[in-house]
């Protein structure tokens, strides 16, 4: 009987896994695995701040899944799931459109024997008013980009205009690692726009605030990073409102519950998270922001066929608390998920899934990075900040393309970035 591996999502965990699989399976008529997701192709979530002030172009970093797909021999499906039916064991995929509305390709299935989900997670704008309306994302590649013509468009506006006291005003809502390290890196360019022909623009006209509802930017790191990150961000004219409810979004203001209207040019929201809506739909056990429940083994409840891995799963660990929703946990989870398969298919038993906390790394652009380190190796938690914290955030990605391409194809990016950056302009402005 074949064996039909569905791995529905390529971020950071489902490419990883499916690229494992297939590579273990290269040789195996019996054994298929196949890939779906969305896009065309793959960009690494923690970059997307940077497409969206330019300092990172797309075009550059992104990767192919049809690229891949030949190179490891996997299936690439394209298309957005929007139902799983778990008693047919199938996967629903809606149909392809045109800009205008034209089908391209009719809605269909794909049947699965086993099936991992690892469609990562959305904003959550918690029902408030003038979200979907007049704030910008920073969820997917087309929202950074998004973002990033927008705000070339604001750029324009203020450069040309005779009141040299005007200021682009954005307001960043939400203090986790995305809102706080797009705020840095939106300063970074600023500066550098002068060089660019924009000589009538400088940090001085740009204003940046982020707007917390708890008592602390960051606070599911710990206080020294929260601190540190604060000081700097201060440093370089950030503005940072903490305990500020926001009621609502207007199209040039962001409204909160003291009744204070923040001006805006510009609205970025960046609070919480949820899981895809199809999961639910899906009839999929789920907790209160619709990610799915799984078992110790990242299976999920009640099913013997189907995982879930990275920021759409809810896994438990020990103190009662779930995974957090970082990209090595995605990692992480992929590691096992794939030995969790291979067992399975042999007939051993599941191994539980531990997490493995080794930190978290803030960057703050070209203007520092600060974090903690943790893991066998360190006894305890070590803060780490500057030139140090920097070549350890810079590894991450480094090693994220080491799983994605192999080791000597990394080495030959990192050359052909050198190459790259030496013949083409520090940010995008187009």
């Amino acid at each position: 009987m074949s064996e039909d591996i569905v791995v529905v999502g390529g971020g950071a965990g489902g490419l990883e896994l499916a690229i494992k699989l297939a590579r273990k399976f290269k040789r195996r008529t019996d054994k298929n695995v196949t890939l779906i997701d969305c896009n065309p192709t793959h960009i690494w979530k923690p970059l997307l701040h940077e497409i969206a002030t330019g300092s990172l172009n797309s075009n550059h970093d992104e990767t192919s899944y049809l690229m891949l797909a030949r190179k490891y021999q996997f299936a690439f499906v394209l298309g957005r799931v929007n139902r799983i039916d778990g008693a047919s064991a199938c996967v629903h995929i809606e149909a392809s459109l045109d800009e205008n509305n034209q089908e391209i390709v009719a809605a269909r299935t794909v049947s699965y024997t086993r099936l991992v989900l690892c469609v990562g997670s959305l904003c959550n704008d918690f029902g408030t008013p003038g979200v979907e309306e007049h704030c910008l994302l920073l969820d997917t590649r087309a929202q950074a980009e998004r973002f990033h013509q927008q705000f070339l468009n604001q750029l324009h506006r203020i450069h040309a205009d005779e009141n040299e006291g005007r200021r682009l005003s954005l307001v960043i809502v939400g203090a986790g690692a995305t809102g706080v390290e797009l705020a840095a890196d939106l300063h970074n360019v600023a500066k550098q726009l002068p060089e660019y022909g924009f000589k009538a623009f400088s940090s001085d006209r740009l204003r940046v605030m982020i707007v917390e509802a708890g008592p602390r930017i960051l606070a599911q790191l710990p206080q020294r990073v929260s601190a540190s990150v604060t000081r700097e961000l201060q440093k370089i004219g950030v503005e940072i409102k903490i305990d500020t409810m926001v009621s609502a979004i207007e199209s040039d203001a962001v409204k909160t519950k003291s009744g204070q209207d923040i001006s805006a040019d510009l609205v970025v929201w960046a609070a919480g998270i949820k899981a895809p809506g199809f999961i639910a739909n899906s009839g999929l056990p789920t907790d209160n922001i619709g990610r799915v429940s799984v078992n110790e083994c990242l299976q999920v409840e009640g099913s013997k066929t189907m995982y879930a891995l990275g920021d759409c799963c809810a896994c438990p660990m020990e103190d009662g608390s779930v995974v957090p929703p970082r990209a090595q946990s995605a990692h992480q989870m992929a590691a096992r998920v794939y030995k969790n398969i291979l067992a399975d298919l042999s007939g051993k038993p599941l191994t539980a899934f531990k997490y493995k906390d080794f930190g978290s790394l803030i960057s703050l652009s070209e203007f520092s990075t600060v974090g903690n380190l943790m893991g066998n190796l360190m006894r305890g938690t070590v803060f780490v900040e500057g030139w140090l914290a920097r070549l350890f955030y810079l590894s991450l990605y480094r090693m994220h393309q080491s799983a994605v391409h192999g080791f000597g194809a990394m080495l030959l990016i990192m050359l052909g970035d050198s190459i790259y950056k030496a013949t083409r302009a520090d940010i995008k402005l187009h």
